[in-house]
């Protein structure tokens, strides 16, 4: 009986020290009450009053108490607090927090200015997670301006480059202070962070950190720890959630549901007052998100580019309304792959329209002119057709081929095989092409010129896809040149690499694009030497793939870069530029690394079936799964890949430096086609090779040939 009764007395005890656990704070508030961090206080545990007035909540607030003063109409108008208001506080010896403040006393803050390029910078050592200069984003977030004479400020916005830490300082640049004591009794935030999930403010485990400092201040306590957390945008899976058998089936799935939950599919109905509006010249072609109940269209008026990397004050997020060649067939290629695997039709007609729209809008005029020097190019861009990247002409390219191969539509024949020779033909007796060229060069000089050159680019981002183009049709078509000059650029990219190689904005996304080329030569010409060559480059680039199956970015010589890590302060922000920092900051690139090396490692491991690659193209099929972004909140973003993945603290942070392509940038072609393409191929266990050579255009290409090469009536 005895036993009995202490067990008894033992349960009570756990149940009253379990319930005094959970028994938390009373806060008094003002405004904001559907704010997220309300939302995250009641879930916590916490118990919220709320009084219809700053006056009120003050007067009724126990002395020594927390109190929160929240903005209930950020952005339009802030929170003031009187005279009357700041001495209740000193004389209750209140702790206050007031976001977004129109006036505070004889303050005036009704000035307001929004963030552009500004980063959150701490100021002082906060905590482990946030160290002195350490680095947060609360993105384009408006702030209240103010008088303030600020000494210590905890937080301020300013324009500084680095990583995640102000590698500069802050000596050189303006500042704007975002968190800073007034009193001993009364903390200001500059702008409205109590919306820190629906703002998309990042990253998130130093946010929740943040928040963590501010209310072990704001309640008197040693220690706060918040127990979950808020977040709309999140990876579809952590780094040991067990992959469902199907879950490649429905990355793709979701990757091309992205495609109309962002509208990108441009629509007659919308597109003057949308596409054409914000696409101008093309030189900004910047604009707010579709809405939500505007119609997508069937890929006959083409696709958007996708999301700038800015992201609004409301955690939405500006669109590019460029439309650019190279994306149109590479979308092609992702609707028709995922057309073919769904079994919906409906995907694979925009596949086709969206093929049929690119050789009507972008080979026009001069380009599909026979006796023009540029026939058979395509232009770069809507707004700049006379610029030729030969980078750009190889994607839509391969996109095309790999499409019309799924479609088992012969159609395009001509056009593809033109488009390679109309590339092939402007480039130069050692396979280079160089960068761009214009149309007026080409007009003036004619094609001999340039096919006659002894250009030599050792850049791979430039040059690397159109060795594979000239490799594919080789293998149509026997057509020796294609093979030659492509072993001849090959060979010299093997014999110059790393010291003589040019980059962009890394050397890695440099090794990632040659994998391609080198694993179809290898299928060409299948010798020891490229065999080797392949080994060489693949293994280099592995050398980068950490455990998650990832690709760490890397920085080479900056005396051969185009867009290294900024030098100063000033210059973040003013040009492209790479995700990291310094080399082992832990990201990975989907804009231009890990989604071409997914293509190259695919090849390459079937290709050689080296047990190796098998296993790393696994594996990085498997992070990019894990990685594809989940939201129910901002649905234009649910099933896409933004180009930065911090792959040590599973979020989405990077250097944002880049001016236009930063770290949450998405791209309906480099990104989400290719990895939703490559996808396919490895579900279907199929190499992009396999799938192109199911074409034959041997007879067609061959004519090709004789016609813009061999017959000299052609300039």
């Amino acid at each position: 009986m005895l036993n009995i009764r202490i067990i008894y007395i033992y349960i009570c005890c756990l149940i009253l020290t379990f319930a005094s656990c959970k028994m938390k704070d009373e806060i008094t508030c003002y405004g904001g009450s559907d704010s997220d961090l309300v939302q995250l206080l009641e879930k916590e545990g916490y118990t919220l009053k709320f009084y219809p007035s700053v006056s009120e909540a003050l007067q009724n607030a126990p002395e020594k108490s927390g109190v929160l003063l929240l903005s209930d109409s950020y952005p339009v108008k802030g929170t003031s607090i009187s005279q009357e208001d700041e001495s209740l506080i000193e004389a209750k010896s209140l702790r206050v927090l007031v976001e977004f403040p129109q006036r505070i006393g004889t303050t005036d803050s009704s000035k307001s200015d929004t963030l552009n390029l500004e980063r959150i910078v701490v100021c002082d050592s906060i905590n482990t997670e946030l160290p002195f200069m350490s680095l947060l984003s609360f993105n384009r977030c408006i702030l209240k301006e103010t008088s303030d004479s600020i000494n210590h400020p905890i937080l301020v916005a300013a324009k500084v480059a680095g990583f995640d830490k102000a590698v500069y300082g802050l000596k050189d640049t303006e500042t704007r202070p975002v968190l800073y004591y007034r009193t001993p009794h009364l903390l200001v935030s500059t702008t409205c962070i109590s919306h820190f999930a629906s703002d998309r403010y990042m990253p998130e485990q130093k946010i929740k950190s943040l928040y963590e400092y501010i209310f072990r201040w704001l309640l008197s306590k040693n220690t706060v720890t918040f127990s979950s957390w808020i977040t709309y945008i999140t990876p579809s899976y952590t780094p040991s959630d067990v992959l469902p058998e199907n879950a490649g089936y429905e990355s793709i799935k979701k990757g091309i549901e992205w495609f109309y939950n962002g509208h990108f599919l441009v629509n007659s109905e919308w597109k003057q007052n949308w596409v054409d509006k914000y696409m101008g010249d093309g030189t900004m072609p910047i604009g707010p998100s579709i809405p939500d109940q505007f119609q997508n269209g069937d890929g006959s008026l083409g696709v958007l580019e996708g999301h700038m990397s800015e992201i609004r004050y409301d955690g939405s997020q500006l669109y590019r309304y460029w439309m650019r060649a190279d994306v149109q067939g590479e979308a092609s290629y992702a609707f028709a792959a995922a057309g073919d695997l769904l079994e919906n039709n409906e995907y694979s007609k925009v596949a086709t329209n969206l093929i049929d729209y690119s050789f009507k809008e972008y080979r026009d005029s001069e380009r599909n002119d026979p006796a023009s020097p540029s026939y058979g190019l395509l232009g770069w861009a809507y707004t700049h057709k006379g610029t030729y990247y030969g980078d750009d002409n190889a994607r839509f390219l391969l996109g095309v081929i790999a499409s019309s191969a799924l479609l088992n539509d012969t159609e395009w024949d001509k056009k593809i095989a033109e488009g390679i020779i109309g590339n092939f033909r402007t480039t130069g007796i050692n396979g280079f092409r160089g960068g761009s060229l214009l149309d007026t060069d080409i007009q003036k000089r004619g094609w001999k010129s340039f096919y006659d050159n002894n250009t030599v680019n050792l850049h791979a981002h430039f040059e690397a896809w159109n060795w594979a183009c000239y490799l594919w049709l080789y293998n149509q078509t026997q057509y020796e040149p294609l093979l030659e000059r492509s072993k001849k650029a090959l060979s010299m990219m093997m014999a110059s690499y790393p010291e003589q190689w040019s980059w962009t904005n890394g050397i890695q996304q440099e090794r990632a694009r040659m994998i391609l080329p080198l694993a179809w030569l290898y299928r060409v010409e299948p010798t020891e030497e490229h065999l080797k060559w392949l080994h060489y480059m693949t293994n280099e680039l592995l050398k980068n793939q950490v455990t998650c199956g990832g690709i760490r970015e890397e920085l080479g010589d900056e005396s051969k870069s185009s867009f290294g890590h900024s030098p100063s302060n000033e210059a973040y922000g003013s040009t492209e530029a790479s995700l990291i920092f310094d080399n082992g900051d832990p990201v990975a690139d989907m804009l231009y690394t890990t989604n071409f090396a997914f293509v190259g490692l695919c090849e390459a491991a079937k290709a050689t079936n080296d047990s190796t690659y098998v296993k790393a193209v696994n594996q990085m099929r498997d992070f990019l799964i894990r990685i594809q972004v989940k939201s129910d909140k901002f649905r234009n973003v649910d099933g896409a890949w933004f180009r930065a993945f911090n792959y040590q603290d599973w979020n989405y942070w990077a250097a944002n430096a880049d001016a236009g392509w930063g770290a949450w940038s998405t791209l309906t072609g480099w990104i989400q086609s290719w990895i939703v393409g490559t996808q396919f191929l490895m579900e279907k266990s199929t190499s992009l090779w396999e799938l192109s050579n199911r074409k034959d255009i041997s007879k067609t290409a061959n004519k090709v040939i004789e016609e813009m090469i061999n017959n000299n009536n052609y300039k």
